[in-house]
């Protein structure tokens, strides 16, 4: 019997896509007497490149930037410091987010596993209002470790008070999200992305507002 559910957090409830694309235009705009010498869509398209989906951290994105584009009034370390100050300011959530977790709480415990940087992580949750929805949030830079390792699973099962085999987990990566959580003895549901193509998990959806029905918790 299914007691929990735990969630990734980028591609899952963060679109991280359509996040880092506001950012990045604001950014832009922000510093433009900085970056005006750049067609702002060369400048986005060119982040996003290399940015890999958030695989690579974003000192090596920025000195590439700076090197491709001769940005010369501004340090990569300044912009730098602009992603990791604004960023979660323009954090764009997953359709039907919140009214999920409404139907959710109370009924099943609530976790989540994210791998990334321990405080821009956290405010990008609390950015997206949902901090307070879960009982357990592990964040592999303060955990030292990072999905798909095992423990990171196995201790946010412990810190539920439950085994994994009580446990399903939601992610977009095929690997590092379902593959992961099946390793440890969790079910896995993959929330659809279209940059993989397939993923064998348990279950699949297309939208947030799919899983209390899945779970038998619907309204």
């Amino acid at each position: 019997m299914i007691k929990a559910i735990i969630f990734d957090l980028d591609g899952t409830l963060l679109n991280r896509q359509a996040s880092v694309e506001r950012f990045i235009h604001h950014q832009y705009e922000r510093l433009y007497e900085s970056l005006c010498h750049i067609p702002e869509k060369q400048y986005i398209s060119r982040f996003i490149e290399l940015d890999d989906r958030g695989y690579v951290w974003k000192d090596k994105v920025y000195q590439q930037m700076v090197e491709t584009f001769s940005i010369q009034k501004i340090t990569w370390e300044e912009l730098l410091a602009d992603y990791v100050s604004n960023f979660h300011k323009q954090c764009v959530a997953f359709p039907n987010l919140i009214p999920m977790l409404e139907q959710l709480q109370g009924r099943l415990s609530l976790g989540m596993i994210t791998n990334g940087k321990g405080t821009f992580q956290l405010e990008n949750i609390r950015a997206l209002n949902i901090e307070a929805y879960f009982s357990s949030i592990l964040i592999s830079e303060c955990e030292g470790i990072s999905k798909p390792d095992p423990k990171i699973f196995q201790k946010a099962a412990n810190e539920l008070g439950l085994s994994p085999s009580d446990c399903i987990y939601v992610g977009d990566h095929p690997a590092n999200d379902v593959k992961g959580a099946q390793a440890v003895g969790m079910k896995a549901i993959w929330k659809r992305d279209p940059y993989f193509r397939e993923a064998e998990a348990d279950y699949i959806i297309e939208d947030l507002e799919e899983i209390p029905l899945l779970l038998g918790v619907g309204e």
